[in-house]
């Protein structure tokens, strides 16, 4: 009876203990120490604040509180496994006031320590100062350098000779950005440009001047010819390699049109033997600097207007080579339409009306003259029996 009277009292007093400490952990009302400011660092845009955590064993982040370039309190935070926190959406070298605190597990907050940071100037300025703006087919080129790689929207103004004017967004976060601005009429236009960053600071609109998007148009492909001895059969069933450049886009309504080629490994040496090649000679002479693709759209016994876009059979993947004698060959770039399929195997709507209007490719900068064309397929959805396309248009100057 002792016994048990004894463990009863030792399990009881093991019990208060334990909920004491739990009801400590809960009711932690006090602050951790303060930071220990060890050095602070300008850079551009913003700053990097290096300390000394306090010796609390509850530490869990830092918060960085401070007012941006658009005069909004913002803060920034840093968990307790870092010794610095970065501040940024600063623009100009004007001195902010930066409050430092430290939090812990229970949300107890430090007594604030500030620092003052004076930022360098912002790198939108620099992105602003080395754009180069060139006139290309149909458009112009914008080329710009953004050393820091951090997201930047490049703002295009256009003011044509009516003076109407027109706004494109360009946006990258590449050390060397470069991006098109298309369908311009060959006729002068003014550019301006401004930079912003993801903060939504921004440099002033700077006049670029005057410039001649050059002359483009579809090349016409009634001259085009298949290469058939350099060229994969894509002739199975129903489809033909020609369809490729009819001038006909399969629809997924109906398959009267026959617009697509199939390529059987079957009529190919019973493999897919990648890349499979489609050579066309255009019987003239022209440049291009983009291009447009299309997919098989209509699929036998597939559901009732479901499009066959991004499935097994349907190309993916793509060189594109353009030679004068088909015998040197030069490359163009390497393409590949992507795979916009989610884990659950949907397909988002804006990729299926992308797929249905063309995908479209540029060069990085406009082709050699050229006579023959190379269509070099590396890759499709997943068939290692089939691979399906239906039209491919050119754009540049034609008949040179």
């Amino acid at each position: 009876m002792n016994k048990l009277t004894n463990f009863v009292t030792i399990a009881l007093t093991g019990f208060i203990i334990t909920s004491c400490e739990n009801n400590d952990l809960k009711g932690d009302t006090s602050p951790p120490g303060k930071l220990l400011i060890e050095s602070v660092v300008s850079t551009s845009g913003g700053g990097v604040i290096f300390y000394n955590l306090p010796s609390d064993a509850d530490v869990l982040f830092v918060r960085a509180d401070y007012k941006n370039a658009q005069n909004d309190e913002v803060y920034r935070v840093s968990s307790k496994d870092n010794d610095s926190i970065e501040i940024s959406g600063l623009i100009d070298t004007t001195p902010v006031n930066i409050n430092l605190s430290v939090f812990d597990t229970s949300q107890n907050q430090s007594e604030s320590v500030t620092v003052e940071l004076t930022p360098l100037r912002s790198f939108i300025f620099d992105v602003l100062e080395s754009v180069v703006i060139t006139p290309d087919l149909g458009g112009v080129r914008v080329n710009w350098i953004n050393n820091e790689e951090k997201t930047v929207f490049i703002y295009v103004t256009i003011v044509n000779s009516d003076g109407e004017e027109e706004v494109r967004i360009l946006s990258s976060n590449n050390k060397n950005g470069a991006r098109f601005v298309r369908g311009l009429p060959a006729e002068e236009q003014n550019f301006s440009i401004k930079v912003e960053d993801f903060d939504g600071n921004s440099t002033p609109d700077t006049d670029y001047g005057s410039y001649t998007p050059l002359f483009e148009e579809k090349i016409d492909k009634s001259s085009w010819r298949l290469v058939g001895n350099l060229s994969v059969n894509g002739d199975a069933w129903e489809g033909q390699t020609i369809n490729f450049w009819d001038d006909i886009v399969d629809t997924v309504s109906t398959n009267s049109d026959n617009s697509y080629f199939i390529i059987y490994r079957s009529l190919n040496g019973g493999v897919l033997r990648w890349p499979l090649d489609i050579v066309i000679d255009l019987n003239k002479t022209v440049k291009i600097n983009r291009f447009k693709i299309w997919q098989r759209a209509f699929w036998y016994n597939g559901p009732a207007n479901t499009a066959y876009y991004y499935q097994a059979e349907n190309l993916r993947s793509f060189d594109v080579y353009v030679s004068n004698d088909k015998i040197e060959w030069q490359l163009l770039g390497n393409f590949d339409i992507g795979d916009p399929t989610d884990a659950e195997g949907n397909i988002p709507d804006d990729k299926i009306e992308e797929a249905s209007q063309g995908h479209d490719f540029s060069l990085l900068e406009v082709s050699p003259e050229f006579r023959y064309f190379k269509f070099s397929i590396t890759s499709n959805y997943g068939s290692d029996t089939y691979v399906h396309g239906s039209e491919i248009s050119l754009f540049g100057v034609d008949n040179l």
